[in-house]
Order: C-alpha cells, then sequence, then structure tokens
C-alpha cells in the first residue's frame, strides 16, 4: 500500500429533524398529514389501507424462489464488524463500511483496519442508524464519498446529505500498514427528507447515474403505508438529484419544484438495493411485507403500487390485493413468496466468474442466501439460490472480480475461486 497521507471529501446523507408540533396527534393518520410528530404519542399503522371495491386478482407469473443449493465459490471470512450495513471499495481498494451504531471504518488493502472519527450522530435502534455509503464517481480526483443514515430529531428520526472532509494518516513501517488516524471534518448537509417520526424501513441506497452527474436515493415509507402514494412527501421513493443535492433536471415533474421536482418514481416500500446494467436500465430490489419482496426495472415517472397492491401480505395476515389487481400500476419483472427479504444488491461485471456476468447478485437476509438473477433488455430470469449459512445484509465486487458479503452478525466473507 502506498505510504502517506490521503484525504478524502466526502457528502453525508443525512435524516432531517422537524420542528416538533405542541401536542401531536396520536391517531396513525397524523403520520401522513405532513406534520413533526411526537414519537412518544405516535405508532406506525397496523395494516395497509383497505378498498373493498378492489377485487383481488392474483399475480400468476414472476415468482422467483429456487431451492437453496451449495455455492460454487471458495468461501474466506476476512474480517468482523459489530452490526454493518453497507460497504464501498475507493478506487485504491481501501474498504468502507457503516456499523448501524454510528461508526464509518475503513479496512485497507492491506488487511489494516481503522475507525473514521468525526461521523455525525445517528438514531441508532431498530433499523435506524448509519446506514448506506458510496464513492462518488470522481473520487480519485474529489476523494468524495457519501453516507445515508437516521438523523435524530426532537419528533423522531428522518433520513437525508452532506460534504466534509476525511483525512486518513496511513504512513508505513510495517505491513500490514497501520492507520495512525482517520477523521471526518468541515461536514455541511446538502439534503434532508422531512417527515420526521416513528418506523423503520428507510431505504437509503446510493447509486450514481452512469454519466457519473447524478445521485439516486432510494427512500423507504418508514412503515406509514400511505406516504409512498403522496407526491408531496420523499418517502417511499427514488429520488434523482444533482450531486449537490438539488433535484436534478429532466425529472418527469421537475417543473412543479420540491418533493415532487426530486422524484423518478413512487410507490415504494422499502427499497435497498440498486443497480444499473450497461443497457443504462436501472434495477431496484425492495423487502415487501410479509412474502412480496420485488425486483423491478425502474422507469422515470412509473408508480409501482404500494401499499395499494402488493405479492404479499400485511404482518398480521390481512391481504393486500396482487400487483394484476391494478394493471396501472408498474408490476415487478419479479418477486418473492417466502420473502427472502433482500439486502445489497450489485450487476456483476467482473472476470473472476464468467457464468455470473450479465447478472444481478442479490444479498437475502431472511433468506441467507446470495440469489443470481440475469438481466437481458427488460427481462429477468432467476438462475440461483445459493445457501450462505448467514443473513446477507450487503454486496460488493472487488477490483479483481471477487465477490464481497457483509454478513447482518458481522463477518466480512470473501467469495472466490
Amino acid at each position: 500500500m502506498t505510504n502517506g497521507k490521503f484525504v478524502f471529501s466526502f457528502a453525508i446523507l443525512a435524516a432531517a429533524a422537524c420542528s416538533a408540533t405542541p401536542n401531536a396527534p396520536s391517531s396513525a393518520q397524523s403520520i401522513n398529514s405532513g406534520n413533526a410528530l411526537d414519537p412518544t404519542k405516535t405508532r406506525v399503522p397496523r395494516n395497509s389501507p383497505y378498498d373493498p371495491n378492489l377485487k383481488n386478482v392474483p399475480a400468476t407469473t414472476g415468482r422467483a424462489n429456487l431451492p437453496l443449493t451449495s455455492p460454487p465459490f471458495a468461501v474466506s471470512t476476512i474480517g468482523k464488524f459489530d452490526e454493518p450495513f453497507a460497504m464501498a471499495f475507493t478506487p485504491r481498494g481501501d474498504l468502507l463500511v457503516t456499523e448501524k451504531a454510528g461508526k464509518l471504518m475503513v479496512r485497507t488493502a492491506d488487511g489494516a483496519m481503522g475507525e473514521v472519527t468525526g461521523v455525525p450522530k445517528v438514531a441508532a435502534g431498530g433499523q435506524g442508524g448509519l446506514l448506506d455509503v458510496a464513492v462518488a464517481p470522481d473520487f480519485t480526483r474529489s476523494r468524495t464519498i457519501y453516507l445515508s443514515y437516521a438523523e435524530p430529531g426532537a419528533a423522531g428520526s428522518a433520513l437525508a446529505l452532506a460534504k466534509g472532509t476525511l483525512d486518513i494518516d496511513d504512513e508505513c513501517v510495517a505491513s500490514p500498514c497501520p492507520l495512525h488516524g482517520a477523521k471526518l471534518s468541515n461536514a455541511a448537509v446538502i439534503w434532508r427528507s422531512g417527515m420526521n417520526g416513528p418506523g423503520g424501513q428507510f431505504g437509503a441506497n446510493i447509486l450514481f447515474s452512469p454519466d457519473g452527474k447524478y445521485l439516486f436515493l432510494s427512500s423507504g415509507e418508514r412503515q406509514r403505508f400511505s406516504p409512498a402514494q403522496d407526491p408531496k412527501q420523499a418517502l417511499g421513493k427514488i429520488l434523482r438529484l444533482t450531486l449537490d443535492g438539488k433535484a436534478a433536471p429532466g425529472n418527469p415533474m421537475y417543473d412543479k419544484g420540491g418533493v415532487e421536482a426530486m422524484t423518478w418514481s413512487t410507490g415504494h416500500r422499502n427499497p435497498y438495493g440498486m443497480a444499473f446494467a450497461p443497457d443504462g436500465r436501472l434495477w431496484e430490489e425492495e423487502m415487501g411485507p410479509r412474502g412480496g419482496d420485488e425486483l423491478n426495472l425502474i422507469v422515470a415517472g412509473r408508480n409501482y403500487g404500494w401499499p395499494i397492491v402488493s405479492n404479499g401480505d400485511n404482518y398480521s395476515g390481512q391481504p393486500i390485493p396482487d400487483h394484476p389487481s391494478r394493471p396501472d400500476f408498474e408490476a415487478p419483472k419479479l418477486w418473492w413468496n417466502p420473502s427472502i427479504s433482500p439486502g445489497g444488491m450489485i450487476y456483476y461485471s467482473g472476470d473472476m466468474f464468467l457464468a455470473l456476468k450479465g447478472s444481478l447478485l442479490i444479498a437475502a437476509l431472511s433468506g441467507e442466501a446470495l440469489i443470481q438473477v440475469r438481466v437481458a433488455g427488460d427481462t429477468a430470469t432467476p438462475v440461483a439460490q445459493w445457501r450462505m449459512g448467514g443473513r446477507i445484509r450487503d454486496v460488493a465486487q472487488a477490483a479483481d472480480g471477487s465477490i464481497w458479503l457483509l454478513e447482518d452478525e458481522g463477518k466480512l466473507v470473501r467469495l472466490s475461486k
């Protein structure tokens, strides 16, 4: 590894703090009213909205569940973290890993580990905390990275984006190179979701457009259901932003301003993974309720139907109409029931596993699996569901084509030949 000191500048995707409203109403409906909330006086709804006039038309195609098989990889454990959430490689091979409690960790290419100090305070607990990390397209020049996290506020947590500088001192006198210090400074938030309050399901996945000019952010609906269909709320959406966190020109509703100007697609539940195929198509996967996990082909301006339709049911057992019940909504290309609980996702482009080229690799939490889906144009075909023996939270491709997995229980795993 190169001796000396290098500097990263970064953008933090944080969550907004709205001012508290006195005497906040206690009904679940108040969550969708646009007011700030007192999380001690509110609860998320139990079930999705029920429309007795909507007749269920069952989904009969697209189910992607496959039998679990043994993985065709050499599997080695190469690290350990405390409740990690996401990871990203820098161009020189260092690995950045977020831990939900609020730590940003660095694993150097030589295998040394260190913590970055100065990371913003997070609202840790449940599904919240320090979430995604992404390396900017111009990282080699700018040293910019992005973080997403649940930010505490007087009315509860919310999701948000900022810039700062990360200094890492890696003077080496031995191998592996010890980290003498890693510090984050000059952080400045550049995007916030608003709508502070209770609930998990932050989404919070960060992806850059193929031309490197724009940032896509997935924003979950926080277990509140109806915000996913509210155009004025940034919850339950996929957003397309400039690299400075503003609405991106060319968005479907750019001329309307506000949240609508930022929105690329709507009607999402808990979108955890996004990836571009080489043809420019954007693929996204998200957690359904009890069943109904989805792989979607994202088309600008489309509505994906949550919480009105889903190929799963409420956790209480109350049914939700399947996607064919409302053909005006965009249906998933594939869906899983029983649930696999998808985590991170990549499009594999490496040379180590030629059979995986042209495929999406999806991390599965409750499924304890790595899933291969081959995509071609607008079609997706499930290929394999490999038993990994642990809850897989995130997946990444290293420069040599090896596949790295991050387990919920903390293990960092490398898959190779």
